[in-house]
């Protein structure tokens, strides 16, 4: 099953000539799942070809504008591009009167169906539960009410053992209870066990969405050996004063966050503008922890 992200955006507050706010793509089994909307972002999905037709749920972390002034731009070119699908939007509650605000002053009717879901940014909770996958929020510290997303991979059935199935001529009617985990017994009486006709599935993948906040243990343990974090690094470790004034993490941090949590790769982003270049929140990241990648516009990044 196709589990990748793609980074639309890896900015912080501003943006700069080469970089733009946050916004990422996540592609779950060919369903788009859209994660935060800052400035630009439609910009982006035309340059890197992530069709806004294909997203059916958007989730915004908080109400910080490099987060979400985006996405009043994104539903409106949506409906005028025709769309009459359901749109399932979660975020902050008063998301929902910003939205209202900017339709009902631009006398728009949107011509689909917005389906808002307000976040809860004191406790984790399932806001999504589909065939594929399960979305848990991930309350966060920062200066505003802030959660990030967890996206779990459902644990998928057992894999058949197709040589072993043929030799005992089991019928092909009993496949699906055996993928259920189901012992087969035969017409003679004859008691075979799942695991001699069967192999367990793949471990479920799993996605960490760490948007703005101060580092604080208090989501470590959600988060544990997910299979791909992606978490904030505003700043280099040198301006950690600064980035506990901001609620904001350091390169260095987010490389200890990584290792305390037991992930297995690390990728960061969120980047303050005052760096043109990133090579050194890379290198202070790995530093602690070498499994890292830079959040680079335009990447994509498999998640297994």
């Amino acid at each position: 099953m196709k589990f990748e992200v793609t980074i639309l955006g890896s900015s912080s507050a501003t943006p700069i000539f080469n970089r733009n706010p946050t916004s990422q793509a996540l592609n779950i089994n060919e369903r788009l799942y859209l994660i935060d909307c800052g400035e630009g972002t439609q910009q982006q999905m035309l340059r890197f070809d992530v069709k806004a037709s294909r997203i059916d749920h958007i989730f915004i972390s908080h109400l910080h504008g490099d987060h979400y002034l985006g996405l009043v731009g994104l539903l409106s070119s949506m409906h005028l591009n025709g769309r009459k699908k359901a749109l399932y939007l979660f975020g902050p509650p008063h998301l929902k009167e910003i939205i209202d605000l900017q339709l009902k002053y631009s006398e728009t009717t949107l011509q689909f169906p917005l389906e808002f879901t307000p976040t809860d940014a004191q406790k984790a909770e399932v806001i999504v539960s589909n065939n594929d996958i399960t979305v848990e929020t991930i309350p966060l510290d920062h200066r505003i009410a802030c959660t990030g997303f967890l996206f779990r991979e459902k644990k998928r059935l057992r894999k058949l053992k197709k040589e072993k199935l043929e030799e005992l001529k089991i019928p092909v009617e009993y496949y699906t209870a055996l993928k259920k985990g189901n012992d087969y017994t035969s017409a003679s009486g004859v008691i075979y066990k799942n695991d001699t006709l069967t192999i367990d599935s793949d471990e479920p993948k799993v996605y960490a969405y760490c948007s703005d906040t101060l580092y604080n243990e208090q989501y470590f343990k959600q988060i544990d050996k997910v299979t791909l974090l992606y978490h904030e690094a505003t700043f280099l470790n040198d301006m950690l004063d600064r980035a506990k004034e901001t609620h904001h993490t350091t390169a260095l941090q987010a490389g200890e966050i990584a290792l305390k949590t037991h992930a297995r790769k690390l990728l960061i982003g969120h980047f303050s503008a005052r760096y043109k270049t990133l090579n050194e929140l890379l290198d202070e990241a790995r530093s602690v922890f070498p499994a890292t990648e830079l959040a680079i516009e335009g990447k994509t990044f498999v998640i297994d």
